[in-house]
Formats: C-alpha cells, sequence, structure tokens
C-alpha cells in the first residue's frame, strides 16, 4: 500500500484566515499494481469544527480492500469560530477531486469513476459538491477543464437542510451566528438537487439524536424528484457518528498512532498558536484542545463501559452498510 500526504494547495492559493499554517491536505491508500482503480474521497465529519479520525483511517482500509484507490481529505475546519468557513471547504474537495483526475495516470485511478464518502459535517459537504460543483471554479489553470462532479456519493448520516432539522453548528461553522437567508439556503442541499446531481447512496440511523434522520429524508425525496438514481437505507437504532459501526470503531481502535492522528493537524497547529500566544486566545485554551482531542495526551474515554454495552447492541445491523455500499456503486463504478 502507498500512504502518501499530498497537499491540496499551493501555499499562495489558500487564504483561509485562521488556518495557523494548516494546507488542507489528502492522504493516500492506493495499490500498489499495475490496475486501474476505481477512486473514493473520504470526508469525515466533525460539525466544521474538526476532522474525526474515526471517519479516517477505519472506512479508508474498508473500500481499500473492496478495489478501491482511497483518499482520506482534511479539509478546513473553524473550531473556535475564529473566521467563517464560506466555501473554503467547497473549494478544498472540489480541488481534491480535480487532482485526482488530473494524476489519474500517477495514482492507477480511472477518471470516470470516483466516488465521495462523507459523514455527518462531511457528508454535507460531499453533497455541496454534487449539487454545486458546476459553481466552483479553480484558480489554477491546470485545473480548470477538469470535472469536480464526482460519478457517485456516499452520504453517511448527513447533514443536509438549514431548515427545521437542521444541524445548527455546522451552519454556524460555515457562515457565522448571522448567516444570510441567501447562504442558509445555498447550503440547503434539498433545494438544490437536479438531473445532473450523481447517483446517492444516503444511509442513517432512526435514532441519531445529533443529526436527524429527517435530513437523509429530504436528500432522498428531492433524488426522487429529479430522477436522480439513489438507495436509501434507515437503520432502526444507533447513535450518530457510527463510522464502519465495528467493534474495532467502538474500541476506538481507529488505526493511527495515538497523539499522531492524521486528521488533525489544523487542530494541533490551532492550539500550538494559541500556546505561542498568537491568537487572542488565552494560552490555556491550547493546552485544552490537545487533551480534549488526544494530541500528544490521554484523550479523555469517550463512552462509560455501560454506554459501550448499548452501542454494541445496534453494532451488527448498522454495519452493514459498507457492503451495501460496495454492491450498489459496483452498478455505476464497475469494481472489480
Amino acid at each position: 500500500m502507498i500512504n502518501e500526504r499530498i497537499e491540496i494547495w499551493k501555499k499562495e492559493e489558500y487564504h483561509y484566515p485562521a488556518a495557523h499554517g494548516f494546507i488542507p491536505v489528502m492522504f493516500s491508500y492506493i495499490h500498489e499494481d499495475e490496475k486501474k482503480h476505481p477512486a473514493m474521497i473520504i470526508a469525515p465529519g466533525g460539525a466544521y469544527r474538526e476532522v474525526s479520525p474515526s471517519e479516517a483511517h477505519l472506512p479508508a482500509m474498508e473500500f481499500y480492500g473492496a478495489g478501491y484507490n482511497v483518499f482520506v481529505l482534511e479539509y478546513t475546519i473553524n473550531q473556535l469560530d475564529e473566521a467563517p468557513l464560506k466555501m473554503q471547504p467547497l473549494h478544498d474537495i472540489s480541488r481534491a477531486i480535480r487532482m485526482i483526475r488530473s494524476r489519474a495516470e500517477e495514482f492507477h485511478i480511472r477518471p470516470d469513476r470516483i466516488a465521495v464518502c462523507g459523514f455527518s459535517a462531511g457528508a454535507h459537504l460531499c453533497g455541496s459538491l454534487c449539487v454545486h460543483n458546476k459553481d466552483v471554479e479553480d484558480p489554477e489553470e491546470a485545473y480548470q477543464n477538469i470535472s469536480n462532479r464526482p460519478d457517485v456519493v456516499i452520504l453517511s448520516y448527513p447533514v443536509i437542510t438549514s431548515g427545521k432539522y437542521a444541524h445548527r453548528d455546522s451552519f454556524v461553522a460555515l457562515f457565522g451566528k448571522e448567516p444570510s437567508e441567501q447562504e442558509l439556503d445555498y447550503m440547503s442541499l434539498e433545494n438544490h438537487v437536479t438531473k445532473d446531481t450523481p447517483p446517492c447512496f444516503l444511509w442513517q440511523t432512526l435514532t441519531d439524536q445529533t443529526v436527524p434522520v429527517e435530513n437523509s429524508y429530504l436528500f432522498a425525496q428531492a433524488c426522487a424528484q429529479a430522477g436522480v438514481p439513489f438507495a436509501q437505507h434507515v437503520f432502526s437504532e444507533g447513535i450518530h457518528g457510527l463510522s464502519v459501526a465495528t467493534e474495532e470503531w467502538l474500541e476506538q481502535n481507529i488505526g493511527q498512532e495515538e497523539g499522531k492522528r492524521y486528521t488533525q493537524e489544523q487542530v494541533q497547529m490551532l492550539a500550538e498558536a494559541i500556546e505561542a500566544g498568537e491568537t487572542p486566545f488565552p494560552k490555556e485554551k491550547g493546552e485544552e484542545l490537545l487533551v480534549k482531542f488526544g494530541i500528544g495526551r490521554k484523550k479523555p474515554a469517550r463512552w462509560t463501559e455501560k454506554q459501550k454495552e448499548g452501542i454494541r447492541k445496534t453494532l451488527k445491523e448498522v454495519q452493514s452498510w459498507t457492503q451495501l455500499a460496495e454492491v450498489w456503486m459496483e452498478k455505476y463504478l464497475k469494481v472489480e
């Protein structure tokens, strides 16, 4: 397997004001053979406040094992409300797919067989690309004639709507506490599905208490009305953020050395900037972030043993989503 860290922007191209030296990156899982594989970009969730490590390596390994060359995207986030993200994450994922297509020979992928797979806010990001890809121009001339439209998309417990069932904090991270109606409508994805939206696979649990399942219903209904091929699976129970829903996930054996979780570069740079006195935040806030995210520190346990037992009972049903998605994608990507 070829694991490579790939910066998607040149320093002079990237202008998010609260990056603290971070530049969005992809991390590759590429087969070491001469076959042309379908590709997948994974966008972990985290309310546009973090890029969750539990939705990175584990799904990457699952789809790598199914024959994909996989790229996990660490896109721009807004951890402490320093500056609204606006369209920066959408530009990040747009650049990522264009870069992968432009380097198809190098990455041993089929440029006409690229999936995007997002979780929670990462699913909102993938969905945004699916409905707004024509709006996103690239500043680099070499990429301007390369399509940024995915061929299929997986939306896992997705943030979709800015309306009644919104996950409000995701929209605060994007637009601040006083977004315009135009901004909220633009990123309420169910309003922008057309016949050109890529085929979509959605899954969620009925008992999701963080992002209401109505988000999935709204997008599926919009796909049906627009004639977009889709599959939707709603599992009977389970918490938000189940990732691949395996015992490995539950025990947080997420495949990255503790303290060096590759999706947390931006949070680490923010914490270091705070501790160096380069932000308005008190210096102890930097240490607080490092502990909270387990970056070079022991991370507090996510659940009690009793809570884990309750979650464990839901895993067997939900973990089937990866196989369901793989079978569904074969119709569109012809995975060998």
